[in-house]
């Protein structure tokens, strides 16, 4: 039978809801990549200041209409699924956003130079389950993206390997138990506050990037991880 902490638990929806209140707390922010709900001047304000920005939806998953956008030569560069386009005005790249937004809520993050394998990015996913009245991780694995692909979604082409093969292939060996277990203290940190916040929620996937410095960000939070 079913322990009833093992049921789904609370869903959110709202990346931002959950980005906010990780804000909060002065350990996790500095782990969270800037962040803003998207406006067509907060767009142009973030590619001035950060160079590189990813559009994703408040309310999504499996990767569906992210998008990865950088200032390049004064042009920019549009990456969207296998798409990649240039466009020497603004303009014409808030119409090709816009086309793929369809007017639902999205948001505006700091693009993280992600630590690749082959030239292909890599990210990590940790699943941590109430259970018993206990937390647990269940699993903490890469993903790499597909050949020519930025999301590393496995409903996208991207593929599965443990996470101390991913960190050793894509930083060192000499990083892999420090790296795996900067990751576990900051669940456990985030979830705690998350938890707090709102109350009910059991499964948690926590998607980790770790740029080619070694620097951890979490890039989002899932109540209905897969």
């Amino acid at each position: 039978m079913m322990d009833v902490d093992d049921q789904p638990g609370r869903q959110l929806a709202s990346k931002w809801l959950k980005t906010k209140a990780l804000l909060e707390h002065p350990d996790i922010a500095g782990h969270i990549p800037p962040s803003k709900l998207f406006g067509s001047s907060r767009l142009r304000r973030m590619l001035d200041r950060y160079g590189t920005v990813v559009v994703k939806p408040v309310r999504g998953a499996g990767g569906n209409g992210v998008i990865k956008i950088a200032r390049e030569n004064g042009a920019y560069s549009y990456a969207y699924r296998s798409q990649r386009q240039i466009f020497s005005h603004f303009s014409d790249l808030l119409d090709a956003v816009n086309r793929v937004r369809k007017g639902k809520a999205y948001l505006i993050q700091q693009g993280i130079d992600l630590a690749q394998i082959r030239g292909r990015p890599i990210d990590y996913r940790v699943k941590y389950v109430k259970s018993g009245g206990q937390w647990k991780f269940r699993s903490m694995v890469g993903r790499v993206a597909r050949r020519g692909y930025f999301v590393t979604n496995l409903c996208r082409g991207g593929s599965l390997l443990s996470a101390a093969e991913g960190l050793r292939q894509s930083l060192s060996p000499d990083v892999v138990e420090a790296k795996k277990q900067e990751m576990r203290e900051l669940t456990r940190t985030a979830t705690s506050l998350l938890e707090r916040r709102f109350p009910g929620v059991s499964r948690l996937g926590y998607d980790y990037g770790i740029d080619r410095n070694g620097q951890i960000w979490i890039l989002e939070v899932n109540t209905r991880p897969q």
